[in-house]
């Protein structure tokens, strides 16, 4: 059962951003179940396509990370989830988090730099600091 802060976050699946950027996030999913592929009843990643992507613990409206991806499927899940390429903040998330808790949503953009750009500072207004895995400014 989500918490009325994540309940209300969850609500937030479209957000604007300068200069006319609109993206339209996935549901949030569970780390689990992004694990396991597509083909055999896990969660369908978008392939070859361009997007951002955050994590954050089920009941936590603020963000373990926020990334950018030139390939969203290979990142979130070969990368962030499965460690399978690297990935230092899925490093540092599955050595130091209980991952059951932990949920990932995503969205396609053809400008993932500048839309993570902002995402960051939002969640710098937001929290005062970079998502608790991000390590650059």
């Amino acid at each position: 059962m989500m918490d009325a802060t994540a309940a209300e976050d969850e609500k937030e699946s479209v957000i604007e951003l300068p200069p006319g950027i609109r993206l339209k996030w996935s549901p949030w999913y569970k780390w689990g179940d992004i694990k396991s592929d597509a083909r055999s009843s896990g969660i369908s990643i978008p392939s070859g396509e361009r997007g951002v992507y955050e994590a954050r613990h089920e009941h936590e409206p603020s963000r373990l990370t926020i990334g950018k991806a030139s390939d969203l499927r290979q990142r979130i899940r070969q990368g962030l989830v499965k460690g399978k390429i690297p990935h230092s903040s899925g490093a540092r998330i599955r050595g130091a988090e209980n991952t059951e808790t932990i949920l990932v949503r995503w969205a396609e953009t053809d400008r993932p730099a500048a839309v993570e750009e902002e995402l960051h500072r939002q969640h710098r207004q937001r929290y005062g600091r970079l998502p608790k895995y991000t390590s650059h400014t």
